[in-house]
């Protein structure tokens, strides 16, 4: 990461699957080391896989979403990041739900922004005959 920051590069993604939360763990201990101040970089980090070891911790419900982000924001020492995004599509969570759990996260002040990651048009786009079934 120090590498990168001097060749001008400030924006740094993770998600609480890579390394099962290791990833996190260690650019969270990086920025700490580096002494950088927050305004000066940009924090990614996606939501879907939480853990194997229960289905709460998985995909995009409401109670997955204020968890996760709450534990990534723990091990990445941070107050809050730039970017939440969610990782996949999740087929079995009302997008309703989605929207509303990653709005919450938003107004919690733990993100500034949310987005999507590896989700086709077709996925973001609200079906009210999907939605249903």
């Amino acid at each position: 990461m120090d590498e990168a920051w001097k060749n001008g590069i400030n924006f740094f993604d993770t998600a609480e699957v890579y390394a099962e939360g290791k990833c996190e763990i260690a650019m969270g201990k990086a920025i700490k080391a580096l002494k950088w101040k927050r305004e000066d970089f940009v924090i990614s980090t996606k939501l879907f896989w939480g853990g194997r070891d229960s289905p709460n911790k998985i995909g995009l419900s409401r109670k997955h979403l204020l968890e996760g982000m709450k534990n990534s924001l723990e091990r990445l020492q941070l107050d809050y990041v730039d970017v939440i995004m969610a990782h996949r599509p999740d087929r079995s969570t009302p997008m309703e739900e989605v929207v509303r759990g990653f709005t919450q996260i938003i107004q919690n002040g733990q993100a500034l922004y949310w987005g999507t990651s590896e989700w086709s048009a077709f996925e973001i786009e609200v079906h009210p005959i999907t939605e249903r079934i």
